[in-house]
């Protein structure tokens, strides 16, 4: 459904978007991470035909967004970063507006449906310069799904909503994606976590990841961090467990009736601790991975 290939934009110069190629199938919601500056919005803009690209292509559906514009539009729910609206407008003229300009048939009662969803019936009929932040952004969404569109493309969604309203939208987004593609782009980490299952990252205008969440947290360090709490001698435990194959470091967090220990390894080495204990007669209270945050992985791939 959008297929990227060798997309780069230049400025006087300054290389924004480097060579960069992605493809999204349908049903997928694909969260767009990098830092400020990276060329994430740069990239939205291209893809939905605001900039044209300095070279490479973008395709929406089966339409070239350049060679076809129009026809590939009209796949498109775009809700940008600054989420411009006619402020003086009323809700239900501003949707009404777009609604004209997107031929929909029978739009009052699309309207309806999209109000309920973006949960802005109670301020249908207020004067959008009236609204508050929250609602202002919950109108740009409405109108980015106004004409029912295959793909939506989202630049920082949830800005300046409160956690229920953020909630709400996460839901939405999840819903969506049932039937459409999303790519989302946000600061949010926790958003991404809650609603994407495929994460791409921009740093410096190139593509430096493209996976699931599970592999992202796997491309942090490429280590196992496990944590024990195990009822053992001390010393003996750590004469055998340091012996291991693979076995990196082993840190004593916490003494007492058991001790508590966090082991680094180059790969997973629950299994062999477990048949360790085993064989010792050893008692293991607790023993888990800990799983990395997506903000340390975005930390250590984006950092200089």
């Amino acid at each position: 459904m959008i297929e990227v290939t060798n997309l780069t934009k230049r400025y006087n110069g300054v290389v924004a978007v480097d060579n960069i190629s992605f493809k999204i199938e349908r049903g997928e919601v694909v969260g767009f991470l990098g830092p400020n500056g990276a060329g994430k919005t740069t990239t939205l803009r291209m893809l939905t035909g605001y900039f044209p690209p300095t070279q490479g292509t973008c395709k929406i559906g089966d339409y070239d967004i350049e060679e076809s514009p129009i026809e590939a539009k009209r796949s498109i729910g775009y809700l940008p970063e600054n989420n411009p609206l006619y402020h003086e407008m009323k809700v239900m003229e501003y949707l009404e507006f777009l609604g004209a300009l997107r031929e929909i048939h029978d739009s009052r009662n699309r309207i309806k449906e999209v109000a309920e969803l973006c949960r802005i019936k109670e301020i249908i009929s207020k004067t959008i310069g009236e609204l508050s932040r929250g609602y202002r952004q919950r109108v740009g969404l409405a109108q980015a799904i106004l004409h029912n569109p295959e793909i939506l493309i989202m630049d920082e969604p949830t800005e300046g909503l409160d956690p229920n309203q953020v909630a709400q939208v996460r839901e939405l987004i999840k819903e969506l994606g049932k039937e459409k593609t999303v790519l989302l782009s946000t600061h949010r980490l926790p958003e991404v976590e809650a609603t994407c299952k495929r994460i791409l990252i921009i740093n410096r205008g190139k593509i430096i990841a493209d996976a699931g969440k599970d592999e992202l947290h796997k491309m942090a360090k490429g280590k196992e961090v496990i944590e024990l709490e195990i009822k053992a001698p001390k010393e003996k435990f750590l004469e055998i467990i340091q012996e291991q194959p693979d076995i990196e470091g082993i840190e004593l967090k916490e003494e007492g009736e058991t001790q508590k220990y966090e082991i680094s390894s180059a790969t997973d080495p629950r299994e062999n601790i477990f048949n360790l204990c085993v064989a010792n007669n050893w008692t293991i209270i607790d023993m888990h991975r800990r799983v990395v945050s997506l903000e340390s992985v975005f930390r250590e791939l984006t950092q200089e």
